[in-house]
């Protein structure tokens, strides 16, 4: 099955920046539940899940490049558990009410696997609240960066698709337009598996001089793969092809997928101030590496 997002969110990119402090979730001193009202098949395991804001007559107004913590509680067969998640909206501010999440459903993911199979629409048993610790990088630090590099594996396109709204997109007095070029490379397990691509294809013929986009297929067996899609992982050989630039040149390098992802390209996702595995190799530095 195709993966697709639903045509609500496949709009032009749009540049709609808040407050850390005026997000609804923010600051608040527990979790808050909210209903579940669409849940929106995006693939045979990936869902939108649409949810509703506590004040409906407002925005999300979450700021760029920061996520919110999901909780639920789970009965695992023999007592109860609060488990809690860290998920990144790919809505944007100016949707009213509601807000977004693309969920991929993963077998030994508690949280993701009960989200999409669990919890009904009209449902409040997801709860979420936004802590410091989430907010991982103020969008006024890159979206007049000359070269910003993205790393992406599976679900974590909703970063990349975040800041790539606030990049790409202009401010009211079309301030933003054409200042900076984004290299995004973009690890899924075949075509089938790739979300969100037909948004970003989009954007990247509306945006040629800023965007190119580069998708790496661990499991592909499809013989007529081109250049926009490459077989194996995200190696320093590809990097080195795709970003044309001198290193020095890169502002920032966000990188956001699963662990063994994080282990190959950069190190854990734990050590923020230290670089490994292929962008040390490269030649980056902890300054410009961003683990989401």
């Amino acid at each position: 099955m195709k993966a697709s997002l639903p045509s609500s969110l496949t709009c032009p990119p749009t540049r709609s920046l808040s407050k850390v402090e005026d997000c609804q979730f923010y600051g608040i001193d527990d979790f808050q539940a909210v209903p579940l009202l669409e849940k929106i098949p995006v693939s045979s395991s990936s869902f939108v899940l649409r949810f509703g804001l506590p004040d409906a007559t407002k925005s999300l107004q979450l700021s760029t490049c920061s996520c919110m913590l999901a909780k639920a509680t789970i009965n695992n067969g023999e007592d109860e558990e609060n488990v809690v998640r860290p998920y990144t909206p790919i809505s944007v501010n100016t949707q009213i009410g509601t807000f977004d999440l693309l969920v991929k459903r993963y077998e030994n993911g508690t949280l993701s696997k009960y989200m999409c199979d669990d919890v009904e629409v009209n449902s409040s048993k997801i709860s979420f609240r936004q802590i410091p610790f989430n907010i991982k990088l103020d969008a006024s630090e890159f979206v007049s960066s000359p070269m910003i590099v993205m790393l992406a594996g599976g679900t974590g396109i909703t970063p990349m698709i975040q800041a790539l709204h606030a990049i790409l997109g202009s401010d009211d007095n079309d301030n933003n337009k054409g200042k900076s070029k984004v290299v995004l490379v973009y690890g899924s397990r075949d075509k089938d598996d790739i979300l969100a691509q037909e948004l970003l294809d989009q954007w990247s013929k509306d945006y040629p001089q800023q965007l190119t986009v580069t998708h790496v297929l661990s499991d592909s067996k499809d013989d007529n793969d081109d250049n926009t899609y490459r077989k194996g992982f995200v190696t320093k050989s590809l990097l080195e092809e795709v970003i044309t630039c001198p290193i020095e040149n890169v502002s920032h390098v966000m990188v956001c997928g699963p662990p063994p992802m994080y282990e190959a390209l950069c190190g854990p996702r734990t050590e923020t101030d230290v670089v490994r595995g292929v962008l040390a190799d490269m030649g980056f530095t902890a300054e410009q590496v961003y683990k989401f």
